[in-house]
């Protein structure tokens, strides 16, 4: 398979092998279907490495079962790719403390307790990727600090991995960010007035 090979080499004192392996931010933004799929692609890729995957649901229901979820959570359990752990911010979180669950904790407090969260899992470096799925709500909706994220990113330890999905992403996290796709919308059918379907929305 091919290698794609850079049109520069910038004279940053780094040897070829440790510039390909900076670890990387990713982000997926945009109008168009298909940027929670690409980062579960990247999972994909991150399975098969070995990588322990953090994937982290912000907004989306905790009701809603995704394939993805399901395919990934069974590739982890096979024991013969990575480690995949799943969060769901409509479940609570899995870190909440119990006397916090309910329906007394808005979005919002969610939201920022599963930034808390993956603070806490950069800092001890636990996972090799992150899917932070629709975390570009949270911070274009102010309910979490653009500026304090890209701090964090920018300071993470180790080759960790980041990947944020979500349409609206800040400008800052943008121009920060080392790889980002706009996806935008041709056509979709939704504007034809048929409703999401099984295999292909979910």
């Amino acid at each position: 398979m091919p290698q794609g090979q850079p049109s520069v080499v910038p004279d940053d004192g780094l040897t070829t092998r440790q510039r390909r392996n900076r670890p990387l931010v990713v982000v997926h933004t945009g109008v168009g279907k298909g940027k929670s799929t690409a980062a579960f692609g990247l999972a994909l890729r991150a399975w098969n490495q070995g990588w322990p995957i953090g994937v982290f649901q912000f907004v989306k229901s905790a009701k809603w079962k995704v394939g993805e979820e399901r395919a990934l959570r069974v590739l982890g359990d096979s024991g013969e790719g990575g480690s995949v752990a799943w969060h769901k911010m409509g479940e609570g979180w899995s870190w909440v403390q119990r006397g916090l669950q309910g329906d007394n904790v808005s979005n919002e407090e969610k939201a920022r307790e599963g930034w808390e969260q993956v603070k806490r899992d950069l800092a001890a470096e636990t996972y090799q990727l992150y899917v932070l799925d629709e975390f570009a709500y949270p911070m274009h909706w102010g309910w979490v600090d653009t500026d304090e994220v890209v701090d964090v990113l920018r300071h993470r330890p180790g080759t960790q991995h980041v990947v944020i999905t979500g349409r609206n992403a800040p400008e800052k996290l943008v121009g920060f960010a080392d790889l980002v796709t706009d996806m935008s919308k041709v056509k979709h059918p939704m504007d034809a007035g048929q409703k999401g379907q099984r295999g292909i929305e979910w």
